[in-house]
């Protein structure tokens, strides 16, 4: 491409962005037009630059990087925004892409293929990583036919927390049913609502009632 493809990159991290910003600099095409170790940073660069795509890390203190995407779609809707994360679990990919998002890629591809999804974006070009990807098309593919496999995921164990919550019990009481900690229910309940893809445990109660997991407290 002639036209130079202007970059931000966002990342808690500084080691991350000093080793991306290296690379990209090598190649005539990309400017890197600034950097942002938080959320609130990015907002401010974006709404200055206006840049063709933001590099954003997902899992960062204060904003994340999801509702960072949603600021900076609104500020700048010509700005793609490519997630680049450690994680491809469905609760940090349906609610990135879902914020507006066009890829979402992950820390351990190599640095050619992150520049080529980066020309991708300008583009108008959708890149996901093939973990990502697959989880995807389950979820596009899932319809009625989706439910029983879902809950297929879940442990025995995770099943037992399911049908407490849908019963109405808190952390702390499922906790002492289970003899388990609270810290553990926790996790427990973040492994339902990612694996359910829901957004919280009212969610979980409905979607296990409607389905006849248990039945609804008289």
């Amino acid at each position: 491409m002639s036209k130079t493809i202007s970059i931000l990159i966002v990342d808690d991290h500084e080691v991350v962005r000093n080793g991306i910003r290296s690379y990209l600099e090598t190649l005539p095409e990309f400017q890197v037009v600034g950097e942002a170790g938080s959320g609130e940073e990015a907002i401010q660069l974006v709404a200055e630059h206006i840049p063709d795509v933001v590099l954003m890390d997902i899992i960062m203190p204060g904003m994340d990087g999801i509702e960072t995407t949603r600021r900076v779609k609104q500020i700048s809707p010509r700005t793609q925004v490519v997630a680049l994360t450690s994680y491809h679990e469905d609760a940090h990919i349906f609610p990135t892409l879902k914020a507006g998002a066009i890829s979402y890629i992950l820390k351990d591809m190599k640095m050619e293929k992150l520049a080529e999804a980066l020309h991708r974006a300008v583009q108008g070009e959708v890149t996901l990583h093939p973990r990502v990807a697959a989880r995807v098309l389950q979820n596009i593919r899932g319809g009625d036919g989706e439910d029983p496999q879902l809950f297929a995921e879940l442990t025995e164990r995770e099943l037992d927390v399911l049908k407490l919550i849908a019963n109405g019990l808190s952390n702390n009481q499922i906790a002492g049913k289970l003899f388990i900690t609270e810290n553990t229910v926790k996790g427990h309940v973040s492994n339902i609502l990612s694996k359910l893809h829901l957004a919280d445990r009212t969610q979980v109660a409905v979607y296990a009632w409607q389905r006849g997991i248990v039945e609804r407290a008289r």
